[in-house]
Formats: C-alpha cells, structure tokens, sequence
C-alpha cells in the first residue's frame, strides 16, 4: 500500500460518496484510475465495507456503555452469544482482570439493566460491571495516514 492508497483511504472514511472524480483529482489520477485504486483495496480485504455513520442519540441508542465481563471459563467461543444480543455493538476478548469487554448502546438505563441480566445469563459469565459515558469527546477511525507515519 502507497501514500497514494492511504490517502485515498482516508477520504472515504470521512465521505464514502465522494466521486472517483473527486478521488481522483485530490491525488494526481483520473478517475477511472482512482475507481481501479478503491476497486483493488476493497478486493485485497483493506476495505471491509461501506456504511453510513448514524447519530445513535437520534435512533434510540442515546446511552453508551463499556461493560467488562468476568467468567468462569474461557470466553474465545462465546461469540455468537454475545453477537446474538442486538444493542451489543462491539465485543473483544481481552487480556486482565476480565475476560470480555463489550460497548452497549441502549435508550434508557433501565434497557441497559436488562442487557446487563442477558449478558450474565450467557454461559460462563459471573459476573458484569457496566461504566456509563457521560460524554463522548471524540470517536475516530483508525488513520491510514498515521499508521504510515508510525511505520516509517
């Protein structure tokens, strides 16, 4: 991957509607070129998919919480119980005092509760501790960019 591709990454994470005339024009290719460049990104696995970027406040998800859980056993095969619970966005297993941490998003704290009750209910879960954001100061993807800068 060139600076040409990085770059051409990083403005469609900020807008994934730009023409590939737009692409183009911003690093020096035609457009057929630069459709060929995304093309071949997309085919190599860079590029995971395309989707739009939803205010969760406005579609009933105004509360966000990071839940650690703790288990009894190896949690590695638990995924699909974990994907099969619809407000859970994100879930990772992780080195530590815990075994899982997973992002929520809920309307209120009392949906929240209630993910937290299906979340012990999985097997091997023994217990949950849920941390509530009060407020968001930024969320941003990874940058194609700064991952080259730091590879230098």
């Amino acid at each position: 991957m060139d600076h040409i591709d990085r770059v051409l990454l990083e403005r469609l994470q900020r807008d994934a509607t730009q023409s590939y005339a737009a692409l183009g024009l911003a690093v020096g290719l035609s457009a057929g070129a630069a459709h060929e460049r995304v093309r071949k990104l997309r085919e190599r696995g860079v590029i995971l998919r395309t989707a739009a970027e939803v205010d969760p406040a406005a579609v009933g998800g105004g509360v966000l919480a990071f839940v650690t859980v703790d288990s009894t056993s190896w949690m590695g095969d638990a995924a699909e119980s974990f994907a099969a619970l619809p407000e859970v966005l994100e879930a990772h297993v992780i080195a530590g005092s815990a075994s899982v941490l997973v992002k929520v998003r809920t309307a209120t704290t009392q949906q929240l509760q209630d993910v937290l009750r299906r979340l012990y209910a999985i097997d091997g879960v023994s217990g949950t501790q849920a941390t509530v954001v009060l407020e968001t100061f930024f969320e941003r993807p990874v940058s194609p960019l700064t991952a080259a800068a730091e590879q230098d």
